[in-house]
């Protein structure tokens, strides 16, 4: 069966350890296809030669999916648990999230909700972050920004200590920069910036 964009696939090399949703099909110089994947149900990139990738079941992939939400919904009632602790403890105020991803966009917010945080959770490219945060931060004036995304060290990089050898962690750098820009109107933003580097 032909791999194309948005197939769940695993790679045989791994023994299918991570489920991954293919994301692009590329050609080599040497004219060979490789493949650029997004985990599933956990956050990481990868790339993979076509032909090390095989389809996933609707029946595995409807299990792994079930199997990820029952672990996060066992977290959720873990801190509900802990929730009178929480609020006698800690003041967690309001949270702008923005995420480089849909899905975990989508994730992300739904977690918010179901522990009880006051979040605002947007989907925003990480080459466009630094150009939308500040304006974000006018608009919800948060307590706390979180900067989240994927990160890739480029196919030719070689410098693991040059942020230019990665595809967006000079994106997450800058964003910080403008956010702290608007921060030094209030001294209680508090960031936090996280990429997700894959060897690409």
């Amino acid at each position: 069966m032909k791999i194309k964009k948005g197939d769940i696939v695993g790679r045989k090399s791994y023994g299918k350890d991570v489920f991954f949703i293919v994301d692009k099909i590329l050609k080599s110089r040497s004219n060979k296809e490789f493949v650029l994947l997004k985990g599933l149900n956990i956050r990481i990139m990868a790339d993979s030669p076509i032909e090390d990738l095989e389809i996933i079941s609707k029946e595995e992939v409807i299990n792994s999916i079930r199997l990820s939400e029952i672990d996060l919904e066992k977290r959720i009632q873990n801190n509900k648990k802990n929730k009178n602790f929480i609020r006698q403890k800690i003041y967690t105020g309001k949270i702008l999230h923005l995420d480089g991803d849909r899905k975990y966009s989508e994730k992300s917010a739904r977690y918010y909700n179901k522990i009880g945080l006051n979040a605002i959770v947007k989907n925003i490219p990480e080459n466009r972050q630094s150009k939308v945060v500040v304006p974000l931060l006018n608009k919800y004036n948060p307590d706390i920004l979180i900067i989240t995304g994927h990160d890739a060290m480029l196919k030719n990089g070689s410098n693991y200590n040059n942020i230019y050898n990665y595809r967006n962690s000079r994106h997450f750098i800058n964003t910080v920069k403008m956010a702290r820009t608007w921060g030094k109107n209030s001294d209680k933003l508090v960031i936090f910036a996280r990429s997700m580097p894959e060897f690409l």
